[in-house]
Protein backbone atom coordinates (compact mmCIF):
# COMPACT_ATOMS: atom_id res chain seq x y z
CA UNK A 1 0.00 0.00 0.00
CA UNK A 2 1.37 3.39 -1.03
CA UNK A 3 1.88 5.71 1.92
CA UNK A 4 -0.16 8.90 1.79
CA UNK A 5 2.13 11.94 1.91
CA UNK A 6 1.72 14.16 4.94
CA UNK A 7 0.85 17.79 4.17
CA UNK A 8 1.92 20.44 6.68
CA UNK A 9 -0.21 23.59 6.60
CA UNK A 10 1.05 26.55 8.63
CA UNK A 11 -1.10 29.52 9.61
CA UNK A 12 0.62 32.53 11.17
CA UNK A 13 -1.62 35.00 12.94
CA UNK A 14 -1.90 37.88 15.37
CA UNK A 15 -5.16 39.53 16.41
CA UNK A 16 -6.99 37.80 13.57
CA UNK A 17 -10.30 37.20 15.29
CA UNK A 18 -12.35 38.56 12.38
CA UNK A 19 -10.94 36.11 9.82
CA UNK A 20 -9.15 33.15 11.36
CA UNK A 21 -12.21 30.98 11.96
CA UNK A 22 -12.96 30.87 8.24
CA UNK A 23 -9.31 30.04 7.59
CA UNK A 24 -9.37 27.17 10.09
CA UNK A 25 -12.62 25.79 8.69
CA UNK A 26 -11.18 25.81 5.15
CA UNK A 27 -8.29 23.62 6.34
CA UNK A 28 -10.13 21.13 8.50
CA UNK A 29 -12.87 20.47 5.92
CA UNK A 30 -10.39 19.24 3.31
CA UNK A 31 -11.29 15.79 2.01
CA UNK A 32 -7.66 14.69 2.27
CA UNK A 33 -6.99 13.42 5.78
CA UNK A 34 -3.21 13.27 6.29
CA UNK A 35 -2.78 16.94 7.18
CA UNK A 36 -0.61 18.41 9.90
CA UNK A 37 -2.19 21.76 10.82
CA UNK A 38 0.11 24.17 12.65
CA UNK A 39 -0.91 27.58 13.97
CA UNK A 40 1.70 30.10 15.10
CA UNK A 41 0.18 33.01 17.00
CA UNK A 42 2.12 36.17 17.80
CA UNK A 43 0.61 36.64 21.26
CA UNK A 44 -2.82 37.89 20.24
CA UNK A 45 -4.74 40.05 22.70
CA UNK A 46 -8.14 39.79 21.03
CA UNK A 47 -10.33 36.66 20.79
CA UNK A 48 -8.07 34.85 18.31
CA UNK A 49 -6.85 32.31 20.88
CA UNK A 50 -10.38 31.57 22.05
CA UNK A 51 -11.35 30.76 18.46
CA UNK A 52 -8.28 28.52 18.05
CA UNK A 53 -9.17 26.71 21.28
CA UNK A 54 -12.60 25.84 19.87
CA UNK A 55 -10.92 23.89 17.08
CA UNK A 56 -7.91 22.50 18.99
CA UNK A 57 -8.94 18.88 18.32
CA UNK A 58 -8.42 19.58 14.61
CA UNK A 59 -5.10 21.38 15.08
CA UNK A 60 -1.89 19.36 15.33
CA UNK A 61 0.17 22.06 17.04
CA UNK A 62 -0.34 25.64 18.05
CA UNK A 63 1.85 28.08 19.91
CA UNK A 64 1.29 31.62 21.09
CA UNK A 65 4.32 33.74 21.89
CA UNK A 66 5.90 37.05 21.02
CA UNK A 67 7.60 37.12 17.64
CA UNK A 68 9.64 39.42 15.46
CA UNK A 69 7.03 39.87 12.75
CA UNK A 70 5.17 37.60 10.33
CA UNK A 71 8.30 36.08 8.78
CA UNK A 72 9.62 35.08 12.19
CA UNK A 73 6.30 33.28 12.58
CA UNK A 74 6.85 31.58 9.22
CA UNK A 75 10.24 30.32 10.42
CA UNK A 76 8.76 28.97 13.64
CA UNK A 77 6.18 27.10 11.59
CA UNK A 78 8.83 25.63 9.31
CA UNK A 79 10.74 24.29 12.32
CA UNK A 80 7.61 22.59 13.63
CA UNK A 81 6.54 21.08 10.29
CA UNK A 82 7.14 17.37 9.70
CA UNK A 83 5.18 16.88 6.48
CA UNK A 84 6.40 15.75 3.07
CA UNK A 85 5.02 19.01 1.63
CA UNK A 86 4.82 22.30 3.51
CA UNK A 87 2.62 25.28 2.75
CA UNK A 88 1.22 28.42 4.36
CA UNK A 89 -2.34 29.64 4.60
CA UNK A 90 -2.39 33.09 6.16
CA UNK A 91 -5.05 33.89 8.72
CA UNK A 92 -7.05 36.07 6.33
CA UNK A 93 -6.99 33.60 3.42
CA UNK A 94 -8.85 30.36 2.75
CA UNK A 95 -8.27 27.10 0.91
CA UNK A 96 -10.73 25.91 -1.71
CA UNK A 97 -12.60 22.72 -0.82
CA UNK A 98 -10.46 20.42 -2.97
CA UNK A 99 -7.11 22.26 -2.73
CA UNK A 100 -5.15 19.44 -1.11
CA UNK A 101 -6.60 16.80 -3.45
CA UNK A 102 -5.33 18.88 -6.40
CA UNK A 103 -1.96 19.26 -4.65
CA UNK A 104 -1.63 15.50 -4.10
CA UNK A 105 -2.44 14.82 -7.76
CA UNK A 106 0.45 17.06 -8.84
CA UNK A 107 2.77 15.66 -6.17
CA UNK A 108 2.19 12.16 -7.52
CA UNK A 109 2.22 13.15 -11.19
CA UNK A 110 5.48 15.12 -10.94
CA UNK A 111 7.59 13.24 -8.37
CA UNK A 112 10.86 14.99 -9.25
CA UNK A 113 9.76 18.60 -8.73
CA UNK A 114 10.66 20.48 -5.55
CA UNK A 115 7.64 22.76 -5.24
CA UNK A 116 4.13 23.30 -6.59
CA UNK A 117 2.32 26.56 -7.34
CA UNK A 118 -1.46 26.42 -7.31
CA UNK A 119 -3.68 29.09 -8.80
CA UNK A 120 -4.94 31.70 -6.33
CA UNK A 121 -8.01 33.86 -6.65
CA UNK A 122 -7.61 37.58 -5.86
CA UNK A 123 -10.10 40.42 -6.04
CA UNK A 124 -8.97 41.32 -9.57
CA UNK A 125 -8.62 37.83 -11.01
CA UNK A 126 -6.54 34.65 -10.77
CA UNK A 127 -2.77 34.37 -10.28
CA UNK A 128 -1.44 31.28 -12.00
CA UNK A 129 1.50 29.85 -13.90
CA UNK A 130 5.20 29.37 -13.34
CA UNK A 131 7.85 30.97 -15.56
CA UNK A 132 11.23 31.06 -13.78
CA UNK A 133 12.66 33.95 -15.81
CA UNK A 134 10.05 36.32 -14.36
CA UNK A 135 11.72 36.24 -10.95
CA UNK A 136 14.35 38.63 -12.33
CA UNK A 137 11.70 41.20 -13.25
CA UNK A 138 9.13 40.88 -10.50
CA UNK A 139 8.61 43.56 -7.86
CA UNK A 140 7.12 41.48 -5.12
CA UNK A 141 5.32 38.17 -5.18
CA UNK A 142 6.73 36.44 -8.21
CA UNK A 143 3.66 34.25 -8.31
CA UNK A 144 1.12 32.78 -5.92
CA UNK A 145 3.02 32.58 -2.67
CA UNK A 146 1.40 31.60 0.65
CA UNK A 147 -2.00 30.03 -0.06
CA UNK A 148 -0.89 28.76 -3.47
CA UNK A 149 2.62 27.53 -2.65
CA UNK A 150 3.81 24.16 -1.32
CA UNK A 151 7.41 22.97 -1.08
CA UNK A 152 8.89 19.58 -0.28
CA UNK A 153 10.46 19.36 3.17
CA UNK A 154 13.95 18.54 1.89
CA UNK A 155 13.80 21.44 -0.55
CA UNK A 156 12.65 23.78 2.23
CA UNK A 157 15.67 22.76 4.29
CA UNK A 158 17.89 23.55 1.32
CA UNK A 159 16.47 27.06 0.88
CA UNK A 160 16.62 27.79 4.60
CA UNK A 161 14.63 30.28 6.62
CA UNK A 162 12.86 33.49 5.68
CA UNK A 163 15.23 36.42 6.15
CA UNK A 164 13.59 38.52 8.86
CA UNK A 165 15.73 41.57 8.06
CA UNK A 166 13.17 42.13 5.28
CA UNK A 167 9.96 43.41 6.87
CA UNK A 168 7.66 43.37 3.85
CA UNK A 169 8.96 41.02 1.18
CA UNK A 170 10.94 38.17 2.74
CA UNK A 171 8.70 35.81 0.77
CA UNK A 172 9.97 37.31 -2.50
CA UNK A 173 13.54 36.84 -1.25
CA UNK A 174 12.70 33.23 -0.34
CA UNK A 175 11.34 32.50 -3.82
CA UNK A 176 14.30 34.27 -5.42
CA UNK A 177 16.81 32.12 -3.53
CA UNK A 178 14.77 29.02 -4.21
CA UNK A 179 14.64 29.54 -7.97
CA UNK A 180 17.91 31.35 -8.74
CA UNK A 181 20.44 30.33 -6.08
CA UNK A 182 19.34 26.76 -5.46
CA UNK A 183 17.86 26.18 -8.93
CA UNK A 184 14.96 24.16 -7.55
CA UNK A 185 12.36 22.90 -9.98
CA UNK A 186 8.64 23.49 -9.78
CA UNK A 187 5.35 23.06 -11.55
CA UNK A 188 2.12 25.05 -11.63
CA UNK A 189 -1.45 23.83 -11.71
CA UNK A 190 -3.84 24.71 -14.49
CA UNK A 191 -5.55 28.09 -14.17
CA UNK A 192 -8.86 26.60 -13.05
CA UNK A 193 -7.19 24.43 -10.40
CA UNK A 194 -7.38 26.98 -7.62
CA UNK A 195 -5.76 26.29 -4.25
CA UNK A 196 -7.14 29.25 -2.35
CA UNK A 197 -8.54 32.74 -2.06
CA UNK A 198 -6.21 35.61 -1.20
CA UNK A 199 -8.41 38.17 0.51
CA UNK A 200 -7.91 41.91 0.79
CA UNK A 201 -7.14 43.49 4.15
CA UNK A 202 -4.27 41.24 5.22
CA UNK A 203 -0.61 41.97 5.86
CA UNK A 204 0.32 42.73 2.26
CA UNK A 205 -2.51 45.22 1.75
CA UNK A 206 -1.18 47.39 4.59
CA UNK A 207 2.27 47.86 3.09
CA UNK A 208 3.18 51.30 1.75
CA UNK A 209 3.93 51.14 -1.99
CA UNK A 210 7.25 52.98 -1.74
CA UNK A 211 8.46 50.90 1.23
CA UNK A 212 7.59 47.68 -0.55
CA UNK A 213 9.21 48.78 -3.79
CA UNK A 214 12.36 49.87 -1.95
CA UNK A 215 12.70 46.56 -0.15
CA UNK A 216 12.17 44.57 -3.34
CA UNK A 217 14.95 46.64 -4.91
CA UNK A 218 17.27 45.80 -2.01
CA UNK A 219 16.41 42.11 -2.29
CA UNK A 220 17.27 42.05 -5.97
CA UNK A 221 20.61 43.78 -5.35
CA UNK A 222 21.38 41.57 -2.34
CA UNK A 223 20.79 38.54 -4.54
CA UNK A 224 23.33 39.68 -7.11
CA UNK A 225 21.36 41.52 -9.79
CA UNK A 226 23.13 44.38 -11.57
CA UNK A 227 22.75 47.40 -9.31
CA UNK A 228 22.48 49.95 -12.13
CA UNK A 229 19.79 47.96 -13.94
CA UNK A 230 17.82 47.40 -10.74
CA UNK A 231 17.94 51.07 -9.72
CA UNK A 232 16.95 52.20 -13.19
CA UNK A 233 13.98 49.85 -13.25
CA UNK A 234 13.08 51.02 -9.73
CA UNK A 235 12.95 54.60 -10.96
CA UNK A 236 10.74 53.67 -13.90
CA UNK A 237 8.46 51.61 -11.69
CA UNK A 238 8.15 54.38 -9.12
CA UNK A 239 7.56 57.21 -11.59
CA UNK A 240 4.90 55.45 -13.56
CA UNK A 241 3.48 53.41 -10.70
CA UNK A 242 2.90 50.57 -13.14
CA UNK A 243 1.44 48.19 -10.63
CA UNK A 244 0.19 49.68 -7.39
CA UNK A 245 0.01 46.26 -5.73
CA UNK A 246 3.49 45.27 -7.04
CA UNK A 247 2.86 41.57 -6.52
CA UNK A 248 3.79 40.63 -10.07
CA UNK A 249 4.88 42.19 -13.32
Amino acid sequence: MVKEPKISIITVCKNSSSTIEETIKSVIKQSYSNIEFIIVDGKSNDSTLAIIERYKENISTYISEEDNGIYDGFNKGLKLATGDLIGFVNSDDVLTDNAIEILINYYQKYPTVDFIFGSVKKHWGIIHGYQPWKIFLSWGFYTSHSTGFFIKKDAAKQVGSYNIKYKYSADYDYLYRMIVKHKLKGVATKKDEVFGVFRRGGFSSKINFFDHLSECTKIRIDNGQNKFVVLLSFLIKYLYNLDNECFSI
